[in-house]
């Protein structure tokens, strides 16, 4: 382009670039609000796109130790196929460093992952909607959890992950709720149309299970979502509490490494986003 105004230039992601960001959340009806920006990049460092001051790209890096997730990675609509989500890319992965890198693709998304040497690892199905409370789940193990669970809760999901999140799960427990069962953990707060639950970290079914069920048990007749490894997807409990397969992504992984085996496991997720 001639006209210098119109240029785009890569800068890194300041708050003053929230709003931008929600503009280009929304148009590719992504559900998060200011608030869901806000938190990711607390704890994350990015880049943005920027035609003038106006935000076309976004794109965050987020470390957890020998792991980060690359996320929020979007591209305006009218800027696709001029090469702009690979710089945008390769300005995160600069960010990690040697780290192991994850993601969740968009079909859309995979290609251009799949050229800058991820790997797809696992299927993540989003399922939501309005909750019914499930009596037959015996919840009696569950209770609710304090700052002085944090510490217990953090091993257990750097021993489920492999990721290094006390930080984030201080973040979340200081205005959601934090469960505790004595084989694992879980994560309600607010997000998007409703609530997110998750991360859902737990040795058993039956664990992770009545964790679910102590969530839905808190929001009768409101809105929840839970991103699961498909692996995990128990449908029919699931539709027992109201909640239907609403999509998904791909997980890919660039330079993963050896982790030891666990005996705790995820079954559902921070986020796409965060993993």
């Amino acid at each position: 382009m001639t006209d210098a105004s119109r240029q785009i230039t890569i800068a890194p992601f300041a708050p003053v670039h929230l709003e931008g960001a929600l503009r280009l959340s929304q148009q590719v009806q992504w559900p998060h609000r200011a608030e869901d920006w806000a938190l990711s990049l607390a704890i994350s460092k990015g880049v943005v796109a920027l035609e003038g001051s106006a935000v076309v790209g976004t794109a965050l890096c987020t470390c957890f130790g020998d792991v980060a997730t690359l996320n929020m990675i979007i591209v305006d609509g009218r800027m696709q196929g001029r090469g702009l989500g690979r710089r945008l890319m390769e300005q995160v992965m600069a960010e990690a460093g040697g780290r192991e890198m994850r993601l969740v693709a968009t079909p859309e998304g995979r290609p251009l992952y799949e050229k800058l040497g991820f790997v797809a690892a696992g299927e993540i199905v989003q399922y939501q909607g309005v909750v019914r409370p499930l009596a037959t789940v015996v919840e009696s193990l569950v209770r609710a959890g304090g700052p002085g669970d944090l510490a217990a809760a953090a091993r257990l999901d750097l021993a489920a992950t492999g990721m290094a999140r006390k930080g984030l799960l201080e973040r979340i427990a200081a205005t959601g709720d934090l469960l505790v069962t004595g084989g694992g953990f879980a994560l309600l707060r607010r997000f998007g149309r409703g609530h997110v639950l998750g991360p859902v970290i737990a040795r058993s079914v039956d664990e992770a299970q009545a964790l679910m069920a102590q969530a839905a048990r808190r929001l009768p007749g409101q809105f929840l979502r839970i991103d699961m490894p498909a692996e995990r997807v128990s449908a029919d409990f699931l539709a027992a509490l109201g909640l239907v397969h609403a999509g998904g992504g791909i997980a890919m992984t660039r330079a993963p490494r050896p982790r030891p085996v666990s005996e705790f496991h995820t079954y559902a997720l921070v986020s796409q986003a965060l993993g």
